[in-house]
């Protein structure tokens, strides 16, 4: 009988530990108290390797897992982990996202709480400075507040039940999802932001990406109602840190909750000095039965990799150059990034995901249709969409995916065109590679174009009329705006597309200006 060794990295809890024991085909190796550096001997021969974050998945790790079919993280975060590394020896990396859902959806519900009758404050003055006042800890009913929820995944989805069993009213604010996702639930959805900038307590749960990063800040907050109480249970930065303690120090914010912070550990944060905080730190996964769950998942993650059986929640995809040609890779890379661009100027739930192509690169278009899906997913569900379940999370969420050998009738020798649909509208982007090497977007919605998929960029649509690319120059000025590159497109039927490069981010109110010019008749914004 064939044995798979698995070395266990970090500490998890006995229940997987046990998992990994009983299975007769695992050879178990305990090595979470042993020096990291004696740690390399020991994964020299592993076939799979449990870790945490104590464990650097690094050059020196990865050179020492000469055996290495898989490494399993024991949680979300794989900030430690060289998954492009990883990726070059072939070996797969896979992590648990999903085993702390409930403690974190409780956690915020406890900062909610906490918030709403200023109960760390009241247990303080009562236990450590032996006061009675009851007088001095008037707090609020969750009953009949207004809750507003950005970001409605596994997390939000769930903090929105609870909450309608307290009575509040809930309203979800998640342009990627499908209404009815909400509505089923009995809570109310809104596609309109300043929708949620109207209730008495927001909480958010959004991965953190481009998208997501200081997504309230001072103007969200400045738009709030007087005395609003804000959570962050999710991701350090959602919330623009500064803003967020102008607000508290001022009273437009009454209370925060936060478990998560931008730079962790936070001992010295401005928020601690604040009255009008709760905080925690980053307790978000710390329940025994979270830790339970982590690690049953990772040992039997651990299990199914080291038989070769399966690779669940796999983060990416171990590419044999050998196996196809050089000109491949550059075209499923340049894919991922025309769907993530595809998704931002087209935001809305997706229905379905077209790929085609032209030429030698049409032999690899199911890889291709792939890494498009990930890169049109990868927005919505942050760590939880890989190469290895991108076609299960499309079917999942109802979106077709489908691909097209088309005749070859450009003047390209290779050419990849992604239709994507939504509930909104439709968007098609053709991209091509130039020497092998040098990607280019060629087409956007009919509109020839000749343009480098990276960077920030304003993609402005109009009626063909004299004076356009002056305004829009003036009001980008005008907003501190610098204009890196140029390129513009025309039809027959009397419009231009431009995509502006620019070389520093453009907030919504430079996009409002732009949008309300005569001529403009679309303005979209996407980060690569």
């Amino acid at each position: 009988m064939e044995k798979y060794k698995v070395v266990v990295c970090d500490h998890i809890h006995e229940a997987g530990l046990k998992m990994l024991q009983a299975d007769e085909q695992i050879d178990y190796v305990f090595a979470a108290d042993i020096d990291k550096t004696a740690l390399l001997d020991v994964i020299a021969d592993a076939d799979v390797a449990i870790t945490r974050s104590s464990t650097d998945v690094d050059e020196k790790f990865i050179a020492a897992a000469k055996n290495m079919k898989a490494i399993v993280r024991a949680g979300v975060g794989v900030d430690n982990v060289d998954i492009d590394g990883c990726s070059k020896e072939g070996i797969i990396v896979m992590n648990v996202p999903t085993a702390n859902t409930i403690a974190a959806v409780e956690l915020t519900m406890a900062h909610m709480l906490s918030c709403m009758r200023m109960f760390p404050y009241s247990h303080d003055h009562l236990k450590n400075q032996r006061i009675w006042k009851r007088e001095k800890w008037y707090g609020y009913e969750l009953k009949g507040k207004k809750l507003g929820i950005i970001g409605f995944g596994n997390i939000g989805s769930r903090v929105g039940v609870r909450c309608k069993a307290f009575e509040m009213d809930v309203i979800a604010y998640d342009p990627y999802i499908n209404a009815s996702k909400a509505t089923n639930l009995g809570v109310s959805y809104t596609t309109n932001f300043e929708d949620i900038l109207k209730c008495d307590i927001i909480t958010i749960h959004t991965p953190k990406n481009q998208e997501t990063i200081g997504m309230i800040g001072a103007e969200e907050i400045a738009k709030m109602k007087d005395g609003v109480v804000l959570i962050n249970c999710a991701r350090g930065g959602l919330y623009d840190e500064q803003a967020l303690y102008d607000g508290l120090t001022s009273g437009k914010i009454r209370f925060a909750g936060i478990d998560v912070f931008n730079k962790e550990p936070a001992t010295d944060h401005p928020l601690l000095d604040l009255d009008n905080v709760t905080v925690s730190p980053h307790l978000g996964a710390n329940t025994f039965e979270s830790q339970y769950n982590i690690g049953t998942e990772a040992a039997q993650q651990a299990i199914e990799a080291a038989k070769g059986i399966a690779f669940p929640h796999a983060l990416n995809l171990p590419i044999d150059e050998t196996k196809i040609p050089s000109f491949v890779k550059p075209f499923l890379q340049m894919g991922q990034k025309i769907g993530f661009l595809a998704s931002q100027i087209n935001k809305a739930p997706i229905v379905s995901i077209k790929v085609s192509g032209q030429g030698d690169i049409a032999e690899y278009l199911e890889s291709l249709a792939t890494f498009v899906t990930v890169g049109a997913i990868a927005e919505t569900t942050g760590d939880t969409i890989n190469y290895v379940n991108a076609d299960f999370i499309a079917q999942e969420r109802g979106i077709k995916v489908e691909t097209e050998e088309c005749p070859s009738s450009s003047a390209y020798k290779n050419l990849i065109t992604v239709k994507l649909t939504t509930e909104k509208n439709v968007v098609t982007i053709s991209a091509t590679m130039f020497n092998d090497e040098v990607q280019r977007i060629v087409d956007i919605n009919g509109f020839d174009l000749d343009v480098a998929p990276k960077g920030s960029m304003i993609i402005f649509r109009n009626t063909d009329v004299p004076g356009v690319i002056g305004q829009v120059g003036t009001i980008l000025a005008s907003h501190n705006v610098n204009i890196a590159d140029f390129r513009l497109g025309r039809n027959n039927k009397g419009e231009a597309l431009a995509v502006i490069i620019v070389d520093s981010p453009v907030k919504e109110a430079t996009l409002k200006e732009l949008g309300a010019l005569e001529a403009c008749i679309g303005v979209d914004y996407a980060r690569i």
